[in-house]
């Protein structure tokens, strides 16, 4: 493909050199540069890619793209700046790979909390329908029937189409994709053709240093989706859909509970492992059943029912997609034979979601409800005492314990936690190690009670200052349950 044509979308300020050059290949990372490629200099958390501009030639690479004034020693390198070459990535990936999003039915689901869990809903109807669904997010990105392991919600534009590319290629005619703030912030998503955005909810988080500085840059970054799709989905009885519903520039579709909605839901029963209701929408009205406990998968469901009315799903599709689905690391159960009490794993990291977890788990508990938790290293701070009050509020006992610590020190983090669990008159105990809480609630566990581990969920590892190791829970509670027969 030539230069030029990859040229063409982009905010250029400055040319220097030919742009009717043949270009073989397009990075980011200048260690992947080889002759005849294009490298985009990207200014990142980390590094700026600006640094590694000479190495990128080095290697071969014949044109760059920056946003930054550069000198470089080489023959023949065309060097064009632009005003964003974050954005700039994203449009001349789109190109390099034939914009392949659109080829295919693509839906995006923001929101602070029900991503992945909505996401897998649609996977599921779709599928019901015989269509061949690619998934890109949290939990993993799957390609047919390959998974990917995921290494961040919304992968760089780059490897993003990259993706869509392979999804087609392997006939893919849907794509599922969670969208985060920051995939929505730093471009990552730019140069996508959705069809459909949904919006969950909007909640506290994602704010400090290494995310949004406040609550209006994580908003206004999610509310750039429904500048981008062709149909948004709304949830109303959520925080800020007002402003969505005014600033949106596509079509809307609503769903709710509490207010009028074109979707919602009536007569909502829950269960100890499901939650069925009415859902009253344009196209039927059904009583539906969902594989998922509690209330707030309803609005989940709800969202995954308007999308796919809107693309023509029967309701009997529907009804089975929802029926059957599963969800990694959400109200999963770990199975403990011979035990009389049960584990729960939950990926419940906000005040919000940990409120909804252990509020449907106690009400279905025979026993006491055991919460194991932590918070976040190098994340917001103010939602750790309010996690504290939750779970001293709501759980008969809570063990206080670490995720994720990061550059931060454990035990201040938890002594943010334990703030807040002071507020309330909740029993607990604090236990640094996290396979050590595990074993002291399991160890401790009587007839009928439920432990609920909250804020891994599906991950696989634990962050620390210098190191990263892998940590799966379900193979914590497996070694612990071998060691205390």
């Amino acid at each position: 493909m030539k230069l030029k044509e990859l040229m063409e979308s982009l905010e250029v300020v400055e040319i220097q050199g030919d742009l009717d050059k043949e270009i073989r290949g397009v990075t980011y990372d200048s260690r992947k540069a080889l002759p005849g490629y294009l490298f985009i200099c990207i200014d990142g958390f980390t590094t700026d890619g600006h640094k590694y501009a000479q190495q990128a030639v080095d290697n071969g690479a014949c044109a760059l793209v920056v946003e930054k004034n550069i000198n470089i020693i080489g023959e023949d390198v065309t060097i064009v700046r632009v005003k964003d070459s974050r954005k700039s990535l994203a449009l001349i990936s789109a190109s390099w790979f034939g914009n392949p999003s659109r080829d295919m039915t693509l839906v995006g689901v923001t929101g602070t909390k029900g991503k992945t869990t909505t996401t897998y809903m649609i996977r599921s109807i779709l599928e019901k329908a015989d269509r061949t669904v690619g998934l890109i997010g949290t939990v993993a990105n799957c390609i047919g029937r390959e998974k990917i392991p995921a290494r961040r919600t919304t992968p760089e534009s780059y490897d993003l189409q990259e993706m869509f590319e392979k999804m087609k290629e392997k006939g893919a005619d849907s794509v599922v994709l969670e969208v985060s703030s920051q995939g929505l912030k730093l471009h990552r998503v730019t140069g996508c053709e959705f069809d459909y955005g949904i919006f969950t909810n909007f909640s506290k988080d994602h704010i400090g240093g290494f995310e949004h500085p406040d609550m209006e840059d994580y908003f206004t970054s999610k509310l750039r989706l429904f500048s981008m799709c062709k149909k948004g989905i709304i949830n109303v009885d959520a925080a800020y859909s007002d402003r969505i519903l005014d600033d949106a520039k596509c079509e809307i579709c609503t769903f709710g509970i509490e207010k009028p909605a074109d979707v919602r839901a009536e007569n909502i029963t829950t269960h100890s492992d499901s939650v069925e209701f009415l859902a009253v929408t344009p196209w039927f009205r059904e009583r539906v059943k969902v594989s998922v406990p509690g209330f707030f998968s309803v609005y989940n469901a709800l969202g995954a029912i308007a999308v796919c009315g809107l693309m023509g799903i029967p309701f009997e599709t529907i009804r089975e997609g929802l029926l059957k689905v599963q969800v990694p690391g959400r109200a999963e159960v770990v199975p403990t034979p011979d035990e009389d009490y049960t584990v729960m794993i939950d990926y419940a990291h906000t005040p919000d979601s940990l409120e909804n977890i252990l509020s449907t788990v106690k009400e279905f508990a025979r026993g006491r409800l055991i919460s194991v938790f932590g918070c976040g290293g190098d994340r917001d701070r103010t939602k750790r005492p309010l996690m504290g009050e939750v779970s001293g509020r709501i759980a008969d006992f809570t063990i206080i314990t670490s995720d994720n610590p990061r550059t931060e020190e454990p035990g201040q983090i938890i002594r943010d936690i334990e703030a807040g669990m002071l507020k309330t008159n909740g029993k607990y105990v604090v236990i640094e190690d996290r396979t050590e809480a595990i074993r002291y609630a399991m160890k401790n566990a009587e007839n009928g009670d439920i432990i609920v581990l909250s804020g891994k969920g599906h991950e696989t590892y634990q962050i620390f200052r210098d190191k990263t190791i892998h940590y799966d829970e379900r193979e914590i509670v497996e070694n612990i349950l071998k060691e205390l027969e």
